[in-house]
Order: structure tokens, then C-alpha cells, then sequence
């Protein structure tokens, strides 16, 4: 069974690579960005979203969610999720440990690492740039400034970094405010 799991943890080579810019855009998905816009840019790159999902309201908006996946790969896996809010489109983008596109930002690999790797390297580029060092609730660095939010998702026993990324705006004042209820429940 174990086997099983490690065979569904995506290798470097498998994975598409993407870029990050930070609260600008993370690959093809930009904040802001509608729906229809994430689907079709999604689409180009080879992944597809097969249902969109209310869950939630923000103040008198809908809060909808759409889960993306290679198009060869199985229907319950979510590569990446992009929520949405009302007028404000895209507003907060999950990138899966396992299986997500690897994410990079100024030489740093951002998904699929160890916690403690991901947050010592990102520490170090934080002070070397004048940038504040913050630590997420579960004790993992992440940067306000730079819209980087690193949670751990259990691979068998090992963690690896799934990574949330957000622009705050006006309804979401902190990183931690743009994350919907419904990461909170992946681990």
C-alpha cells in the first residue's frame, strides 16, 4: 500500500514547471484572473477542471473553487486549485505536494520539499532581502509580502510542502485571510 503512495508522488521530471510572480501570478493562473479566464489557461498548459464548486461567502460574494488536473491524470486528483471571489476573480491558488506543478521563485523550489528545508531556505532569501520572516500557525515560514503560504501535506510518513499563494485586497487583509476554510482540511 505504502508502495502504492510513493508511486503517486510526482517526480522533478513529470511535473510541469512554473514560475512565480509574486501577488501577480503563479504560472498561467494570474490574480484576478475570472473563472472562464483560469479554465482556458489551465486548458493550454494540459489540465483540465471538470466541476466548479461553491464554498463559501465572502460579505455579499460567492466564494467558488475549481480543482485542475493533468488531462491523463485520474478524477479525483487536484493538481491545483484556484478560489475565486465574486468581482475579485482569482484570489488564492493551492499547488499540490504530490502532484502539483513544481513551483519556482527566484531559484527557490517551492512544492514538494520537507517543511524544514522549504523554511530555511526561504528564511534565509527573506532576511537577505529586507523582507519580513513570518511563520504560518503550524510553525512553517511564509512571507506576507511576497503572497507565500507553505502547509504540510502527508506523503506515507513523510511532510512535503504544499504551497498556498494569495494577493490580499480589500476583503482579505493578511495572506491568512485570503485562505478559504476548505485548505484547512488538507493535510
Amino acid at each position: 500500500m505504502l508502495h502504492d503512495l510513493w508511486r503517486a508522488v510526482g517526480g522533478e521530471s513529470d511535473r510541469a514547471q512554473w514560475d512565480y510572480a509574486p501577488l501577480e501570478r503563479v504560472g498561467p493562473l494570474r490574480f484576478g484572473m475570472s473563472l472562464q479566464e483560469a479554465i482556458t489557461a489551465m486548458k493550454a498548459r494540459g489540465y483540465i477542471s471538470e466541476a466548479v464548486s461553491q464554498v463559501g461567502e465572502v460579505g455579499p460574494f460567492e466564494q467558488l473553487c475549481t480543482r485542475f488536473r493533468a488531462v491523463d491524470a485520474p478524477m479525483c486528483r487536484a493538481d491545483t486549485v484556484g478560489y475565486y471571489v465574486g468581482p475579485l476573480g482569482l484570489t488564492c491558488i493551492t499547488v499540490d505536494a504530490l502532484s502539483g506543478p513544481q513551483v519556482s521563485f527566484d531559484g527557490i523550489r517551492l512544492v514538494g520539499r520537507p517543511p524544514s528545508e522549504l523554511s530555511a531556505e526561504l528564511s534565509a532569501y527573506l532576511e537577505k532581502t529586507g523582507r519580513e520572516v513570518r511563520f504560518t500557525p503550524e510553525g512553517d515560514v511564509g512571507s506576507e509580502e511576497l503572497g507565500i503560504y507553505p502547509r504540510a501535506q502527508r506523503a506515507g510518513d513523510v511532510l512535503l510542502t504544499r504551497l498556498v499563494f494569495g494577493r490580499p485586497n480589500d476583503w482579505a487583509n493578511t495572506m491568512f485571510d485570503c485562505i478559504p476554510a476548505d485548505e484547512w482540511r488538507i493535510h
